[in-house]
C-alpha cells in the first residue's frame, strides 16, 4: 500500500458516521471537542460561518469543505454574530432529528454534510499529528474534480437512501476522507513544514513507500537507500531531516504500531504477528513491542479486547 492509504488503513477504526443536516437562519451551533477522532463539514447548499476556537471567523460558501483533523472544537452559524447553541444532541448519533428543515427559524437555509470518523487510541501517525487544527479546502470552479465527485456521490446518498447505502455511505466517507488528505498534501500552504515536504521528496518518498508495501522485508538503511536513488549518508540525513526521525526508527516504529493494530482487530497468533511485520523471533518482537508499548503483546491484547464496548 502507499502510505497514505496504509496509514488511514491502521488508524481509523470502527465505522465513520455522517448525517445531512439543514439550518434556516438565524443560527449557531457550536461543536464540542472530541479527542481520538477526526471530522469535516461540507457546505452543500447556501453559505455559513466558520468560528474557530481561537482566531478570526472564516467564510463559508456552497462546495467549501472544513476537516478537523484533531478532534477541536468549532462552530458553524450564519453570522459571526449569532450565539452559539449547546449541542443537545450528536448529528451524526441523531441523525434522524435533522432530517429535515427544523434547525433554526424562518431565515434562509443553509445545508450541510458532516461526518467523523474514530481514530485508533496510542500513538498517532506523524503524518496525521503535523496537520493543523483546521484545513479549509474551498470550492474552485474545475479544481479538485475527485473531491467534488466524491462530496456530491455521498451528498445523494445520504439525502436520497436507497438499497445498499449501508454499504455504500460508509465506503463514501473512507473516500472523501482520503481525497481531502491527498488534495492538502498535494497542495499546502507552506510546504516545507510537517510531512507535506517528505511525501513531496522523490527520493523520501519512494523509501516510505517501499517499507509501506513490504514491512516484512529486512531493510537497512543501505538497501532503503538504493529504493531511494542516493547514497546511504545523504539518504539518512534526507530522510530523518524531511521525516523527523533516522529511517530504521520509523520503521520500527511502524511496525509496531501496525502489530498493534492486528493486536486490537485480529485473532492471529503472535507468532503471526510478528512474521507480518518482519520479526523472525516471537521473542524479539515480545520485547520490541513491550519497549514501545510499555507492556507484552498478549497482554495488550487482553486489555484492548476488554476495554472495547
Amino acid at each position: 500500500m502507499d502510505v497514505l492509504s496504509d496509514v488511514i488503513a491502521v488508524m481509523r477504526s470502527g465505522r465513520p458516521r455522517s448525517a445531512r443536516v439543514a439550518w434556516r437562519a438565524p443560527w449557531g451551533q457550536r461543536f464540542p471537542s472530541a479527542p481520538g477522532s477526526a471530522g469535516f463539514q461540507v457546505i452543500l447548499q447556501g453559505s455559513c460561518w466558520l468560528i474557530p476556537p481561537s482566531g478570526d471567523p472564516v467564510a463559508l460558501s456552497a462546495g467549501d469543505v472544513v476537516f478537523f483533523p484533531h478532534g477541536h472544537a468549532y462552530g458553524l452559524a450564519d453570522s459571526p454574530s449569532t450565539p452559539l447553541a449547546e449541542p443537545v444532541c450528536d448529528p451524526l448519533e441523531d441523525a434522524e432529528l435533522f432530517a429535515s428543515d427544523v434547525v433554526g427559524q424562518e431565515g434562509p437555509v443553509t445545508v450541510t454534510l458532516c461526518g467523523g470518523y474514530q481514530l485508533s487510541p496510542g500513538h498517532t501517525h506523524p503524518l496525521l499529528r503535523d496537520l493543523p487544527e483546521v484545513i479549509h479546502l474551498p470550492a474552485r470552479l474545475g479544481h479538485h474534480p475527485e473531491l467534488r465527485a466524491a462530496i456530491d456521490l455521498l451528498g445523494n446518498e445520504i439525502g436520497n437512501p436507497r438499497l445498499g447505502a449501508d454499504t455504500i455511505v460508509p465506503a463514501l466517507l473512507d473516500m472523501l476522507l482520503l481525497y481531502i488528505l491527498r488534495t492538502w498534501f498535494e497542495n499546502p500552504p507552506t510546504p516545507d513544514t510537517g510531512w507535506a515536504p517528505a511525501l513531496a521528496d522523490p527520493a523520501v518518498s519512494a523509501a516510505l513507500h517501499a517499507m509501506h508495501r513490504d514491512l516484512a522485508r529486512p531493510w537497512t538503511v543501505q538497501t532503503l537507500a538504493a529504493q531511494a536513488g542516493l547514497s546511504r549518508a545523504t539518504f539518512a540525513h534526507r530522510f530523518t531531516t524531511l521525516a523527523g526521525r533516522p529511517p530504521l526508527t520509523y520503521l520500527t516504529w511502524w511496525r509496531l504500531t501496525v502489530a498493534a493494530e492486528l493486536l486490537r482487530e485480529s485473532d492471529a497468533p503472535l507468532h503471526e504477528v510478528a512474521t507480518h511485520i518482519g520479526y523472525t523471533s516471537e521473542f524479539a518482537f515480545a520485547n520490541a513491542f513491550k519497549r514501545q508499548y510499555g507492556t507484552a503483546p498478549g497482554k495488550y491484547r487482553r486489555q484492548r479486547t476488554s476495554a472495547q464496548p
